[in-house]
């Protein structure tokens, strides 16, 4: 009853705390013979790691991964692959004022009520740090999946303040530090965010994930369904509230007419959709249309403002969070977002293989 495991055929396990020696994974399912090195799992956490700009929090962790176990001579062997990422730059003292008080926003008051104990460094278990072993599951499982499907997020919207998706440009998702595709809005993200950050608060984000080329027939009807896998993994991610697919509640406004996705002659093997309002996924099923997840991050619950609670003994008192700590969390939200649609969609081929051949 731990609950640190997800994935079924392709079962991913995370271990580590925000200011322990060290977190990982251990991901058990992968097929055996599958290239992998560590630089090319490293290529995926050097998107994710902190430290990269003025927007995220500040703590310098290079996030280099060691590969355990797993691998022999750069290829999977079928056993479990274990992974290992060594933390370098807690700085616990941090939290030593706040130590007996529970920070509002935050997962402490839970955890104290489940456990009777909590790791207040920097939230321990509950830390975002913990998503770094999920990008490195998340680099084994598009190796599971292929070069066939590619996997792409982004943000779409920080505060109130949405892209114009009339300037949607993929090739401007990596070129500024919020992974947009509107270079306009990224650069009022940037003066936004600038007024957030030394303002000594934070702010929300939504961030949407594709991915192109996955086959029709991943997932399964009522209790096996790609999307409420889809929609149960993005909302394990630290901070996230809400999930949507395709159209998701903007779909509610629609006509019968405008959200069904029509259909005309296609290949030999798929009929060519004339939309796509249902994200990929019918019934449960993939199409073999893109993949469209899109998930709300809150504003990061530590801030240097002053915030009211209650400590250990139930006595009212004032808090303020000190350390290094992201303006928005969504920014580096959109690789995990990406590792976690690589995983189900991982866990699903295989069990699409495994009942159907």
């Amino acid at each position: 009853m731990s609950h640190n495991s997800f994935g079924h055929m392709f079962r991913v396990t995370t271990w580590g705390e925000s200011h322990g020696p060290a977190l990982g994974c251990v991901i058990d399912g992968a097929p055996s013979l599958i290239e992998i090195t560590e630089p090319e799992i490293q290529h995926w956490l050097d998107r994710r790691k902190p430290g990269q700009n003025r927007f995220t929090t500040q703590r310098r962790e290079p996030d280099t991964v060691k590969i355990l176990s797993g691998v022999f001579e750069g290829k999977t062997t079928g056993t479990p692959i274990s992974l290992m990422i060594e933390n370098v730059d807690q700085r616990s003292k941090d939290y030593g004022d706040i130590k007996s008080k529970f920070r509002p926003g935050h997962a402490d008051f839970t955890y104290q009520t489940k456990y009777g104990i909590r790791d207040y460094r920097g939230g321990g278990r509950s830390s975002a740090r913990e998503t770094a072993a999920r990008v490195a599951a998340g680099a084994i499982a598009r190796k599971v999946l292929g070069d066939g499907v590619q996997i792409k997020g982004y943000l779409t919207q920080i505060g109130d303040r949405k892209i114009d998706r009339s300037r949607f440009d993929e090739a401007e998702i990596d070129k500024n530090a919020f992974w947009c595709p509107d270079p306009v809005m990224a650069a009022e993200w940037s003066e936004y965010l600038d007024g957030i950050r030394l303002g000594g608060s934070s702010v929300g984000a939504v961030i949407e994930v594709v991915a192109s080329g996955v086959p029709a027939g991943l997932g399964a009807p009522i209790y096996g369904k790609l999307d409420s896998d889809l929609a149960g993994a993005m909302m394990t991610i630290n901070a996230v509230k809400g999930v949507e697919i395709g159209e998701g509640f903007s779909a509610a406004a629609l006509t019968g007419e405008e959200n069904a996705d029509e259909m005309r002659k296609g290949n030999e093997t798929s009929p060519r959709f004339l939309s796509n309002h249902a994200g990929g996924i019918l019934g449960g099923i993939s199409t073999g249309q893109d993949v469209v997840v899109r998930f709300a991050v809150k504003p990061t619950s530590s801030i240097l403002q002053p915030r009211q609670t209650v400590d250990l003994e139930g006595a009212e008192t004032d808090i303020i969070t000190k350390g290094r700590h992201d303006p928005c969390v969504g920014i580096r939200a959109v690789p995990v977002g990406e590792a976690m649609m690589a995983c189900v969609l991982a866990d699903h081929l295989l069990r699409h293989r495994g009942q159907n051949g």
